[in-house]
């Protein structure tokens, strides 16, 4: 009877550590693959299996693929970590007669993208803590926003629509202490950025914003090459190579042209553009566009009451300080600042180059 008790007492031991290495491993066994998505959305960012081991590593599981961006918007200098997962079998294409517009994924898809802040910015994979979760998923053919605030202990995140204000602090690369109060957009301001002609669609996987090189795992390989490869992209490199890609900020090879017309296309281009919600204002950001009065070179905007403080045009070439454009960006006031949402604090180094883009246009 002693040896059957021992045995049974094994028995149970052995079974619950299989139970917990699977929960610790992937999230109880969960895997996208498993979700139904009537169900959606999920009380706890845990329960859609995206990561392996611990939640706060962002391990990505099987098939969740991380992607970046070249260029990238300014959030509060959060850090941002990205994941993509399509279904087996399926793909994302390509409209090479629409380069503004993201990637036509599949249904089903569901993009994730975590803001972070390291405690140390000259370590940047050092000690961070993760604020929020934001998951955009496509369901019979619509997408849906659904964000989650991480908690305290970065063990999980919970489902908040509301929105939150998160204290937050972080040393800068040149030693200096940052606090702001970060602020969790709530769902519905979701919209104010993702909508183009009434219909809500994500910002930044396009071909001209994934069409670099990346750090994977096993190697560094361009993005859409990569989506290829695993069987999320169906494109040709003809297509591919017709859509003129974005470049970063601060790419030292790329002209200061090219990294200022870049930074606007994903730091306003989303709006000001002709399909977005501010499409009869006229200033049109995305890259593609090549008429510079659409830039605002010259152009008075239409409406923007005390956001044009003392300045005339949208640009004044020549006068980077004396333009609407920088004047917006350099503020914080509700009725001035651009974007109107996504960020507290100034981005002094974005409010820099287009200040240096506008000095170098030829005065008229």
């Amino acid at each position: 009877m002693a040896k059957k008790n021992v045995l049974l007492i094994a028995v149970v031991v052995f079974a619950g550590s299989v139970l917990h290495a699977c929960f610790v491993g992937n999230q109880a066994g969960k895997h996208p693959s498993l979700l139904d998505f009537t169900t959606f959305p999920l009380k706890k960012l845990s329960e859609y299996g995206f990561y392996e081991g611990e939640m706060r590593q962002l391990t990505p599981a099987d098939k969740v693929l991380p992607y970046e961006p070249v260029a990238t918007l300014f959030t509060d200098y959060a850090f941002k970590k990205r994941f993509v997962w399509m279904p087996e079998g399926t793909a994302a294409t390509v409209d090479a007669s629409q380069p503004d517009d993201p990637l036509r994924f599949p249904d089903k898809t569901i993009l994730i993208k975590n803001f972070y802040y390291p405690a140390d910015f000259s370590k940047p994979t050092g000690e961070r803590r993760i604020l929020e979760t934001r998951l955009l998923v496509k369901n019979d053919g619509v997408w849906k926003a659904y964000p989650y605030r991480w908690n305290d202990a970065q063990t999980d995140a919970d489902y908040k629509v509301t929105g939150d204000a998160i204290p937050v602090s972080w040393q800068d690369e040149q030693g200096a202490a940052h606090q702001i109060t970060y602020a969790m957009p709530n769902k519905n301001q979701c919209k104010s950025c993702h909508n183009q002609k009434d219909a809500f669609v994500p910002i930044g996987p396009k071909v001209k914003q994934l069409n670099h090189s990346i750090a994977y795992g096993d190697t560094t390989e361009n993005q859409l090459e990569r989506w290829m490869k695993v069987g999320y992209l169906k494109a040709t490199p003809e297509v591919i190579a017709a859509i003129q890609p974005l470049v970063a900020m601060h790419d030292p090879k790329a002209s200061l042209d090219a990294r200022a017309r870049s930074y606007l296309d994903v730091n306003c281009g989303h709006c000001h553009n002709p399909k977005g919600p501010a499409s009869t204002s006229g200033l049109y950001l995305n890259y593609e566009q090549r008429d510079p009065f659409h830039w605002g070179v010259l152009k008075s905007p239409v409406a923007a009451g005390i956001g044009a403080g003392t300045f005339k045009f949208d640009i004044n070439p020549g006068h980077g300080k004396a333009s609407i454009m920088t004047y917006r960006m350099n503020s914080v006031h509700p009725g001035i600042m651009m974007p109107e949402i996504g960020r507290v604090s100034i981005h002094k180094e974005g409010v820099a180059l287009i200040e240096a883009w506008i000095d170098g246009l030829e005065k008229k």
